[in-house]
């Protein structure tokens, strides 16, 4: 049978989270992101002009 493991939780509250380092991850993963676009952009725009 399924047993019930309580555990001492605060009531989590909104807002009172530090998201600092989530907020840096997310921050260079859009970086990077828009980086990897536009060397795609580049690369394709160069094979189009030789010919590939």
């Amino acid at each position: 049978m399924a047993q019930h493991h309580h555990h001492d939780v605060t009531e989590h509250k909104v807002g009172t989270m530090d998201i600092t380092e989530q907020q840096r991850t997310f921050a260079g993963f859009i970086k990077f992101a828009t980086w990897t676009a536009i060397l795609s952009i580049l690369v394709l725009i160069f094979m189009a002009l030789v010919n590939a």
